[in-house]
């Protein structure tokens, strides 16, 4: 069982973060509502030079077209840069622990994994890329994919707000988040870690002498820095292998609560940003209600499956947790509350072994992997929460007769069908390269050694992670094949892009409508009813969706399979 005597610790952690999320909502909608901040003079330049170097009309927005292209666009090159980056890198500086270069296919993964916010690790950190193409690399793409997703949620807001097509300009928006909430928070979240002992050094490693004999090299580098952007832009790839249950990533409860923090800041704070940028504050209440009730069932759930083993005998004292795969340096609460959510937040990161988690605690990370919405990952979560909005107030106006709007905006036919493109673009994500994986020749064995259901769950788990942009992994399974590194990111473009693209889609035909306003007829969406039955909406959806196939992997292993 869970001790009780540290939940009080995790119930502060909850409500620091819940302090956080409204702040940065005020800030966020702030930044894409042309506001301005005390170091304007500064910053404005800045901007003002990136947009002439870019040739990019600050003042000129873009359609939804537009804005996808140059979305893509952007995107394409900076992991089209890192692809060949990685594939030369043991010639350039910054490698003195003699990092090869990586393979075409490895490199693809690797690329796709880092530019979709994923950052799923198919090498090994410490020995297979080097300080250099992790700095001007991969930890370039950590910035850029989180501010693709933060752009997508600012033109939803304009989606609502205007009606002359235009949803923005990509260039400006993405600029504005790195200038004005990604940097700026990821050092304040550098300066934290440093203060609370992770190393921030340019010194590749140092050699130690260990009490037993010997000489050990320990990598180093910068990740304090690194460690801030993992968790605030819901990347999750680790500087080490161990990613955050290696003791120089995140050496105490102290760093493991700020990395809480700053998972849970932005990705909370979102509903917020977006109903203040709507000028609708109220609106926010369902929207928060339903993230936060689905994401505190599902804690308490893996709680309560993660504090003990029922397949252990009674002799085995399960007083402290069942601490098997968790680091002894954490207790069983700061682990299962730092490993939802990171999984709930789709950040991915790790400070568990997740093949050593209860059959049913597997099932819950799976579960909100499969909504994507609890908050999921910074602006693509909240994206794919309104893709809900937009169904349920679309099946919920038809079931009670009323007209289907949302903020003043008529859901129709376009709306819906892209919508519906999106939620069922993840099913078909995971479930198709699961059946090829199960059914190809010689994968299946290479890879896992052959069926049992808990071979399959963590199949499932590979494909789901990748779908979901999320990251984390689940052992034993050989992926560093080609067919898991082509086939892997080809799910990871889909998971990301198709989605991406029904947002803006979605956000482009609602700019073209003139606002409406609510009559009797009009399903109120600021209610008790409309949060209730949106939280239903997203558990029945994905329950339909995916609860079959949890029946061939966790559930077979909780009714006697192993």
């Amino acid at each position: 069982m869970i001790p009780t005597g540290t939940l009080p610790e995790l119930i502060l952690t909850l409500l620091v973060a819940a302090a956080i999320a409204p702040l940065m909502g005020q800030y966020v909608a702030n930044v894409y509502s042309g506001g301005s901040s005390f170091w304007e003079p500064v910053v404005g330049r800045i901007e003002a030079a990136a947009y002439w170097v870019m040739g990019v009309d600050p003042g000129r927005p873009m359609t939804w077209k537009e804005y996808l292209r140059a979305l893509l666009i952007t995107d394409g090159l900076a992991m089209a840069f890192v692809f060949v980056l990685v594939q030369v890198q043991a010639g350039l500086p910054g490698n003195a622990l003699g990092a090869p270069n990586m393979s075409w296919d490895l490199a693809l993964h690797t690329a796709t994994a880092f530019g979709t916010n994923t950052d799923y690790q198919h090498y090994v950190p410490e020995t297979q890329i080097s300080q250099f193409a992790s700095l001007y690399g991969l930890e370039l793409l950590m910035f850029t994919s989180p501010a693709t997703g933060l752009c997508v949620v600012a033109a939803l807001a304009r989606g609502f707000t205007r009606r002359d097509g235009r949803i923005g300009n990509y260039y400006v928006d993405f600029v504005r988040t790195l200038t004005r909430i990604l940097v700026p928070l990821t050092v304040l979240g550098a300066i934290a870690f440093v203060l609370l002992g992770v190393p921030e050094t340019l010194t590749q490693a140092v050699h130690i002498l260990p009490l037993t004999g010997g000489k050990e090299v320990v990598p180093l580098g910068p990740v304090a820095s690194w460690d801030s952007i993992e968790f605030l832009g819901t990347n999750g790839g680790g500087f080490y292998a161990a990613n955050a249950a290696s003791p120089f990533q995140n050496p105490s409860a102290a760093t493991n609560f700020v990395a809480i923090l700053l998972m849970t800041a932005l990705t909370f704070g979102t509903p917020i940003a977006f109903a203040r940028l709507v000028r609708r504050p109220g609106e926010a209440l369902p929207l928060v209600a339903t993230v936060v009730t689905l994401f505190l069932v599902g804690l308490v759930l893996f709680l309560a499956f993660e504090g003990s083993n029922p397949f252990l005998p009674a002799t085995v004292n399960q007083s402290s947790g069942y601490l098997v795969g968790a680091e002894s340096r954490f207790s069983i609460t700061e682990s299962a509350l730092f490993q939802f959510t990171s999984v709930y937040t789709n950040t991915g990161a790790t400070n568990m072994a997740l093949g050593s988690l209860t059959p049913m605690a597997q099932s819950v990370l799976l579960f909100g992997m499969f909504m994507q919405s609890t908050p999921g990952g910074v602006g693509t979560g909240f994206g794919t929460l309104l893709i809900n909005v937009v169904l349920a107030v679309f099946m919920g106006g038809l079931m009670v007769g009323r007209s289907p709007e949302y903020l003043g905006k008529k859901i129709g036919m376009a709306q819906v069908k892209w919508a519906a493109g999106a939620i069922l673009s993840h099913p078909f994500a995971i479930l198709i390269p699961t059946a090829v994986a199960m059914t190809v020749p010689g994968v299946l064995t290479s890879a896992i050694g052959g069926y049992t259901p808990h071979g399959f769950t963590v199949l499932l788990y590979e494909f789901t992670s990748e779908a979901a942009n999320n990251g984390s992994g689940m052992g034993p399974i050989n992926d560093g094949t080609m067919f898991f590194n082509v086939v892997g990111a080809l799910v990871m473009l889909v998971g990301r892009y198709v989605p991406l693209a029904a947002m803006v889609a979605i956000a482009g035909s609602l700019s073209t409508q003139a606002p409406h306003r609510p009559g009797s007829g009009t399903l109120k969406t600021r209610s008790l009813t409309f949060w209730f039955f949106l939280t239903a909406f997203i558990v029945v959806v994905t329950g339909l969706l995916f609860l079959p196939v949890l029946a061939l992997g966790p559930f077979s292993q909780i009714v006697g399979g192993l």
